[in-house]
């Protein structure tokens, strides 16, 4: 495994921002510059919660920003009457020595407020999230049983990419994956010939909002197919991931898809031992896997044709090397799942059902 990476690689920064989306933080504010992680903010504000910047300039790099970090906590506190609040570092934060929960304390709000102490510096992008739960626990908006949860949750989801997912090589090249017309016909195929199938939906958190699309699509298309439906829509996790999970699975079940449960939606790096033995009691001929197909050790699906769907362009070459024939990726799909609360058409689904016939 590489101990450095030459492509671009998930930030820290913005892993804390979306973990505080995740504890139903209604205003986040970055105390850093503007352009800080501007395009991750910009989506989350789509998704309902308010990311405010301190703007720090190159004055305040040398001289501090904590009078700026107050005046933007009292402005928030005044205009928006959050419920919860997150002050979020940054590199330059970090540099300067900033003490965000001083500057929290002299703001003088009232809105429960969290100080995350982070930068973007860090290998692994789940310093972020486990830095914001750390600071979330001990403000009492989380258990310290869910924490030691979200730990190992963290440990597993880092152990898979350095395994088999885009932390496992030092430069991947990234990829469009397969046709997916070609890959539809296929897909459909195995399903009308009588053969034994199985269709996995193993997301993370909100991604799954599409990518159940591609399971909805193969039963709209194949009902009547030997196919067992397999979901990680468990009720287990932080209050959005649940929310999220109930509307899929509710509108799943409105849809006519009959599933077995198998993990929650933040348990997509630690459920692959759980997917892959129901995958060998199944002992199916073709799979469809759909979000995190990399979670499952290659022996389970060793023999099996797989149809795996990313929306990762640089998880194409990883799945090709364990194994996996068809390999789709479901571009720009993070941002057409943000602030969504119904299952959205994702493109293969899309194809499969317009081979339907």
């Amino acid at each position: 495994m590489p101990s450095r990476f030459m492509h671009p690689r998930p930030s820290s920064i913005v892993a804390a921002l979306y973990t505080a989306r995740d504890l139903e933080v209604d205003v986040a504010i970055l105390h850093g510059p503007s352009g800080c992680s501007f395009k991750h903010a910009r989506l989350l504000e789509e998704d309902g919660m308010r990311v405010l910047t301190t703007a720090l300039a190159d004055n305040e790099f040398i001289f501090g920003g904590q009078k700026a970090l107050e005046g933007v906590l009292r402005y928030a506190g005044e205009q928006f009457a959050p419920k919860r609040m997150a002050v979020i570092g940054t590199c330059v934060s970090m540099i300067i020595g900033e003490d965000l929960e001083a500057a929290i304390d002299s703001a003088g709000i009232a809105t429960p407020t969290i100080a995350v102490d982070i930068h973007a510096g860090f290998t692994e992008n789940i310093a972020g999230v486990l830095a914001t739960l750390e600071a979330a626990a001990e403000a009492g908006w989380i258990s310290a049983d869910e924490l030691a949860r979200q730990h190992r949750l963290m440990e597993k989801a880092n152990e898979v990419e350095k395994l088999r997912g885009a932390a496992s090589r030092e430069y991947l090249e990234p990829s469009r994956g397969d046709l997916k017309h070609l890959a539809a016909e296929r897909l459909i195929a195995c399903a009308r010939s009588g053969s034994k199938g199985v269709a996995v939906l193993n997301a993370k958190k909100e991604t799954a909002y599409m990518f159940a699309d591609e399971l909805i699509a193969l039963h709209d298309t194949c009902p009547d197919a030997d196919i067992t439906y397999l979901v990680n829509l468990d009720n287990r996790g932080l209050p959005k991931v649940r929310a999220d999970a109930e509307r899929i699975r509710e509108e799943m079940e409105r849809r006519g898809v009959r599933f077995e449960l198998i993990g929650a939606l933040d348990e997509y790096g630690a459920n692959g031992d759980a997917l892959g033995a129901r995958i060998r009691e199944i002992a199916p001929s073709f799979a469809l896997i759909a979000g995190v197909p990399h979670a499952i050790p290659p022996e389970y699906t060793d023999g099996i044709e797989c149809f795996s769907v990313t929306n990762g362009p640089r998880q194409v070459a990883p799945l090709k090397a364990i194994g996996h024939q068809h390999v789709l990726v479901e571009i720009d799909l993070h941002p057409r799942t943000l602030g969504v609360r119904d299952i959205v058409e994702s493109e293969f689904g899309a194809v499969i059902r317009s081979l339907a016939r």
